[in-house]
């Protein structure tokens, strides 16, 4: 079903105000005609600047041209076509048309980090001119255009990830909130090219549950902003908390206030389950990159990313293309590596696979008594009509297989991109009904070795899911799927469910309590404005072996 896009002011389509969080219909807002605004809803905004990009990356400047002014037609004054237009231009060596379009687009609102950061093989010429670094420069304000994005947050440390203009040293100093005011620092981390500019800083020796503000500091200049964030709880131990977790977050101006009411609730994680980003475009690793800055450079998901530890796994979007198995060879075919590259240097993850001589997003991580496993669905994925086909392939399988059968948390969290269930995809082969021998293997598993608190969480699906899998010889094993943080398209909702809802965009909050005699795991599912549309909870007596 399509969404009705309600009339935007011009500051909250770009993203510059937070008004949008209590309302889009605000007064004196610039109001698009209504067929257009229909249009716009029906068609995928995430897909019309990747398109435009596509063919600048191809060399088909003219054609990415006229596509960029059919989209203004359309989206007048929209900061993002601006953007495409630059770039063609400045390629084809228009360059005084091409520093046009960088001040339109900045005058529209777009931050000045997107021209700053690229992608560069796109941008050489125009990144050449001294007006352009000129009129760049002197808008930057900080000596940082992306991030900071907080990861690998535990009871003891703390990562912290950002991007700089060119080759730059990144520390993070850190102090407790309370009246503790002894300083953290990081070492220092050195951003380089071969890593698009990215620097990851480790701080540690932290205490538990335990409020901390931070501050960056480039080339030995503390720089503009200053960030707080909450330790885990002590690993183990009983507690009481929250974590989020969502999928399929194509770019969508309207609807990316929903970073800022993630970031609302606190959550000391969040998990991204795949399709974080759309790309499509496994062999162009500049059009890959151009859909990351466009989302780190907004400012409500860097509300989110500053201050919340973030955890991120792909699907086949931000993979290959659509339904994409990558099959069983960790170097072939040879876009696999590159891909996978340009995903660790836009994430934060604890981990990646076994690292580069087995790559991949597979990793786990852990808060209080919960042990989070979260799964690559795609890098080794085979066909499903392989002779022994797989999902994971065999180095996370036995991954898995054993550090399941070494937890000891309370809960299990075991979070897929795609959704375990049979008929929550009918007919299709690539949710895990495509792969029941491998299914079979892990409920076995968790059945013969007697692992209670597992919990399945998923997305793919536009929309949010609760489904409980019937197994005869041990617990009932319950999937929570949250699949619409941003995407306009939906999938219709499912009978076969517990629960399914795909009205608006919404994220998916799990509230944990181990401190219980009997400990509980509800889960909400939150609607873009704030509402609870639903809650399920499941107390861990029902899920024991």
């Amino acid at each position: 079903m399509p969404d009705a896009r309600p009339s935007l002011t011009r500051r909250d389509f770009l993203g510059l105000g937070g008004a949008a969080l209590a309302s889009l219909a605000v007064p004196g807002a610039v109001s698009l005609a209504a067929p257009r605004r229909a249009a716009a809803s029906r068609t995928q905004y995430k897909r019309r600047g990747l398109r435009a990009m596509t063919r600048i990356d191809e060399g088909r400047l003219d054609d990415a041209i006229a596509h960029l002014h059919e989209q203004l037609a359309d989206l007048p004054g929209d900061p993002e076509f601006f953007y495409g237009l630059a770039v063609a231009h400045g390629r084809k060596g228009n360059l005084d048309t091409a520093l046009s379009y960088v001040r339109k687009a900045l005058d529209a609102g777009l931050p000045p980090g997107r021209f700053l950061a690229g992608p560069r093989r796109l941008t050489g010429a125009l990144r050449e001119a001294p007006a352009f670094r000129a009129l760049l420069y002197d808008r930057l304000g900080a000596a940082y255009i992306h991030g900071p994005m907080l990861g690998g947050v535990s009871d003891s440390e703390a990562r912290v990830w950002v991007r700089t203009p060119g080759a730059a040293t990144v520390r993070v100093t850190l102090r407790p909130s309370g009246a503790d005011r002894r300083q953290h620092r990081s070492a220092p981390v050195r951003t380089r090219e071969e890593r698009d500019y990215t620097g990851v800083a480790r701080i540690t020796g932290l205490s538990p549950d335990t409020e901390y503000t931070y501050r960056l500091r480039v080339d030995g200049r503390e720089q503009p902003g200053e960030w707080s964030f909450r330790t885990f709880p002590r690993e183990g131990e009983a507690a009481s908390f929250s974590i989020g977790f969502g999928a399929c977050a194509g770019y969508t101006p309207w609807h990316e206030h929903i970073w800022r009411r993630i970031a609302a609730q606190d959550f000391p994680a969040f998990m991204l389950l795949g399709d974080n980003v759309y790309i499509d475009r496994p062999e162009r690793p500049a059009v890959q990159r151009y859909v990351y800055y466009r989302r780190q450079s907004r400012p409500e998901f860097r509300t989110l990313t500053a201050g919340t530890s973030i955890a991120a796994i792909w699907d086949d979007h931000d993979f290959g293309t659509n339904d994409s198995a990558g099959g069983p060879e960790p170097f072939s075919p040879d876009w696999k590596p590159s891909v996978w590259r340009t995903f660790r240097h836009n994430w934060n993850n604890v981990g990646y696979g076994n690292g580069a001589s087995r790559p991949g997003t597979w990793h786990a991580w852990s808060i209080a008594d919960v042990d989070v496993f979260m799964l690559d669905c795609r890098y080794y994925r085979t066909a499903p009509d392989a002779a022994s086909p797989s999902m994971l392939g065999p180095t996370q399988k036995q991954w898995l297989f054993d550090r399941l059968r070494q937890s000891t948390a309370t809960f299990k969290l075991i979070a897929s991109s795609v959704p375990f269930p049979d008929d929550v995809k009918p007919g299709s082969p690539d949710p895990w009904q495509g792969y029941p021998d491998e299914r079979e293997e892990l409920f076995s598993l968790i059945e013969d070795q007697q692992i209670g608190g597992v919990v399945l969480l998923s997305g793919d699906r536009h929309r949010a899911d609760v489904w409980r899998i019937e197994r005869e010889e041990s617990y009932d094993l319950y999937e929570f799927q949250n699949g619409r943080l941003t995407n306009i398209h939906t999938h219709g909702s499912m009978s076969g469910s517990l629960f399914s809802y795909n009205d608006t965009c919404h994220f998916g909050r799990l509230r944990v309590d181990t401190t219980r005699s009997n400990p509980t795991l509800t889960y909400d599912i939150i609607d873009i404005n704030g509402n609870v549309v639903h809650s399920t909870t499941l107390r861990r007596s029902q899920l024991s072996a």
